[in-house]
């Protein structure tokens, strides 16, 4: 089985974040990056199926120079190749153009399977593996917390609200987008770490995806980002337990109106 994984290097989530100069983005010149937590996941997930299947694992990012740590640390674990999109056509995407990006990789690799992380920690969209498999015309689930691959299908265990779960049955090739929690991420092992080193890390530029310019043109740009205002404040009911119990309700009704 071929395995295309999706990573995405986004800013260490104890990094202290200050917005850059045109406020709509934070300042990256101070701050330390890693894999994206649902991406490493979606990682293990992959190494995982080749262990028990056999194959291959693929891994990909795009970004600037410095998301190639990213694949090296993904080749550590056990991935066995790593593409690294890099063109500076490939900067500041949003989701559906990096979608188009990363759907083209895929076309090339033609692998059995896409996973990508169910979200990314900066952003949040949750819409880049659903919108690759509508662009390769692929069955995708999403939120995926087990899998049981098949030789031709996949019965995969998606979350759903409430606490309930759905099992599912998914033809091959097909995209999953992978919930946290899945399984437990193993760490680069020090042979693991060494032999990286000799694994193929491949740079590919727009041009060798086949795409034009204007296909990964963003359709949408963040024009703001800022912190929100507290808001919130603090009032003390007093008076006898009917008193406080009558006031509360009459608060809950005329001015949260949640009753």
């Amino acid at each position: 089985m071929k395995i295309f994984v999706c990573l995405k290097q986004v800013p260490a989530r104890d990094a202290a974040l200050r917005l850059n100069a045109e406020a709509n983005w934070v300042r990256e010149t101070d701050l330390s990056f890693e894999i994206n937590e649902p991406d490493v996941y979606a990682l293990e997930e992959g190494l995982r199926l080749k262990e028990k299947h056999g194959g291959e694992v693929v891994v990909a990012t795009l970004g600037p120079e410095r998301a190639t740590q990213a694949l090296k640390e993904a080749l550590a674990k056990g991935a066995d190749r790593a593409l690294h999109l890099s063109d500076p056509a490939l900067q500041n995407l949003d989701a559906y153009a990096t979608a188009r990006a990363l759907a083209a990789a895929v076309q090339q690799e033609k692998p059995d399977l896409a996973l990508t992380g169910l979200q990314a920690d900066d952003d949040g969209f949750g819409q880049t593996g659903v919108l690759m498999a509508e662009i390769l015309d692929w069955p995708h689930s999403t939120i995926i917390m087990e899998i049981q691959a098949g030789e031709k299908t996949l019965k995969v265990k998606r979350e759903l609200e409430g606490g309930y779960f759905q099992w599912i049955e998914v033809p091959l090739p097909a995209i999953l987008t992978i919930q946290s929690g899945i399984n437990k991420p193993r760490y680069a092992t020090l042979k693991g770490i060494l032999a990286a080193k000799n694994k193929p890390l491949q740079k590919l530029s727009l041009k060798d995806l086949g795409l034009p310019a204007e296909a990964v043109s963003p359709r949408q740009r963040i024009s703001k980002v800022y912190v929100p205002q507290k808001s919130g404040r603090v009032e003390f009911l007093e008076g006898t337990a009917r008193e406080v119990a009558r006031s509360l309700v009459e608060k809950l009704r005329n001015e949260a109106r949640v009753m």
